[in-house]
């Protein structure tokens, strides 16, 4: 959610390893014996893009996941895409924690993130059948909490380039997070509640912000995932500094706030989460030192 990228920026799932060998199940099972050699093609795309995802540390992996992810689709029937959809759209979202934010690199990849992401629900029967007289009933059909995560996170990342297309899509995006938390509020180290927090904490209340509503579930998350380290990160960004109307920081709500969540984050091990947990050591250093330098310390 947010930080350096925008209104919605929250990061944001080990995808599960059955996922990854259900998806090849599915695929290889429709080769004939003339078509082998296509499925070796496909597992060997398949590994090499999982083993670039696993060591996304630099923009060069994270550029070559994507590579060998976007070589698979094509091979993979559409019933069988979701997996990779869902990657793809991670990974672009990912790919610009390298930048210094809010660049049109950015932008183009958080755009294609979005389309990889909305065509994975659209993969949904029943998604596509509503979406367009009822989305938010159609996000109620849904069932892939990657899809709706990454979706969501790239959409509302979107928001800090087009303002106005942001205040009419921002009810969609949080219907995504919404349908995440009761899908399974866990997942991603508990995504959903950071970012529907941190919306609902910078949304002026004509658009449905409610702070208080927000910090429970900043707080929430924390709570469900304490070792993945952007949880305490969002806390302290959202509810540790005041946001104007617009929903830019505009001063410091909790100072002490800020520096025992940040400093928690610096003293932490990396744990279970290298990507996000690496990255949310990079923003908590940059953030503690911004708070010293709008208060004076």
């Amino acid at each position: 959610m947010g930080r350096k990228k925008g209104l919605l920026r929250s990061r944001n799932t080990h995808i599960r390893a059955t996922l990854l060998a259900l998806s090849l199940l599915i695929v290889t099972s429709t080769f004939s014996p003339s078509c082998l050699a296509e499925g070796s093609s496909l597992q060997h795309l398949l590994a090499m893009g999982d083993a670039a995802f696993a060591e996304r540390y630099s923009p060069e992996q994270m550029s070559q996941a994507i590579s060998y992810y976007e070589q698979v689709l094509p091979l993979l029937a559409p019933q069988s895409q979701s997996f990779v959809l869902d990657r793809l759209a991670q990974c672009c979202y990912e790919l610009t924690t390298f930048s210094r934010g809010n660049t049109k690199g950015d932008r183009d990849l958080f755009d294609k993130g979005l389309a990889y992401g909305m065509r994975s629900l659209r993969l949904n029967p029943e998604f596509s059948s509503l979406e367009k007289d009822d989305f938010k009933a159609a996000v109620q059909e849904v069932g892939d909490p990657a899809t709706l995560l990454w979706t969501a996170n790239n959409w509302g990342a979107l928001f800090g380039y087009n303002p106005l297309q942001g205040m009419i899509d921002v009810g969609k995006v949080k219907a995504l997070y919404e349908r995440g938390i009761v899908l399974d509020e866990g997942y991603w180290g508990g995504s959903f509640h950071n970012a529907l927090g941190a919306m609902l904490i910078t949304l002026p209340p004509l658009l449905g912000g409610d702070p208080e509503r927000g910090r429970a579930h900043l707080e929430r998350a924390i709570a469900l995932a304490p070792d993945y380290l952007e949880n305490h990160v969002i806390y302290a960004q959202y509810w540790g500094f005041t946001y104007d109307t617009f929903g830019k920081m505009s001063g410091i709500r909790d100072l002490s706030l800020i520096e025992s969540e940040l400093q928690y984050v610096l003293s932490a091990p990396i744990g279970s989460w290298p990507f996000w947990n690496r990255e949310a050591k990079r923003e908590a250093k940059a953030l503690l030192q911004e708070s010293r330098e709008v208060s004076g310390t």
